[in-house]
């Protein structure tokens, strides 16, 4: 089935547009017709998404911890650009640290941008979407959701709590005809991911994929079966099928991208 054109007519707003899955996610979106809404704290990529897809992408900064902001750039695309039919919850962070020297400030910054973030920008989509009676929410989680990873406690549980908010408000949006699902990614070739490189000393990324691919039982990680790491048009094509009418039967679903890594435990 072609997907072209499949979107065409739609509006979507995007958060943390800026590069990585969030850049892929407009990518995509435009490439089936639909006109998005690239927002991002730090504008500049979205900004370039606007300049190359000039007729189809309108960039804005936005901060998704600032429930304010949220809702008057809701309520301004909505004046100004049309009804809101999708919104992809992209935008978030990671602090990585063991959970006992894990600082106040980072546990806390990482709930407001991944948890709170996204329980802005749906509320606000939601209310409207219901109004009209039609409409789709993603949000992009991480597969750390559901399986624990040493480390990453604030970034798992926040992810967590993301997942389960999206499926509460899908079950009560469902009856308006609203869908609400989610996207678990695994290992992704994005920014976030070598900075975790980084971190932990690793400056050749060839080893660190192949690590990541064949894991680290020290670490209580398993490999990935598939034997390769996500690229982020692999996360944002997921996201594309679950905003289209050939998912139109789906909702409350978490889907999982991430190359049977978790074995979905």
């Amino acid at each position: 089935m072609s997907t072209e054109g499949e979107l065409t007519g739609r509006l979507a707003l995007v958060t943390g547009a800026g590069r990585g899955i969030g850049e892929a996610v407009v990518r995509a979106l435009v490439e089936r017709g639909a006109c998005v809404l690239a927002t991002d704290l730090m504008p500049q990529g979205a900004e370039r998404l606007a300049e190359r897809y000039a007729d189809h992408v309108t960039a804005r900064p936005l901060d998704v911890t600032d429930a304010t902001a949220v809702e008057a750039l809701v309520a301004e695309a909505e004046d100004t650009l049309g009804p809101l039919d999708i919104a992809v919850n992209v935008a978030g962070i990671l602090r990585s640290s063991p959970a006992v020297d894990l600082a106040d400030e980072d546990w806390a910054a990482t709930f407001a941008v991944n948890t709170d973030g996204v329980f802005h920008v749906s509320r606000a989509a939601a209310r409207r979407m219901a109004e009209r009676g039609s409409g789709s929410i993603v949000t992009v989680a991480s597969n750390a959701a559901g399986i624990p990873r040493a480390g990453m406690s604030a970034y798992a549980a926040s992810k967590a709590a993301a997942v389960m908010f999206t499926k509460c408000l899908g079950l009560e949006v469902a009856a308006r005809g609203v869908r609400c699902n989610t996207v678990s990614p695994g290992s992704t070739r994005t920014e976030m991911q070598r900075a975790m490189w980084a971190a932990s000393g690793e400056d050749d990324e060839a080893a660190a994929v192949r690590r990541v691919v064949e894991g680290d039982p020290a670490a209580y990680r398993t490999g990935i079966p598939l034997g390769r790491i996500a690229e982020p048009a692999d996360i944002a094509e997921a996201v594309a099928f679950l905003v289209s009418d050939r998912a139109r039967h789906i909702t409350l679903h978490d889907l999982y991208v991430d190359g049977g890594a978790t074995l979905r435990a």
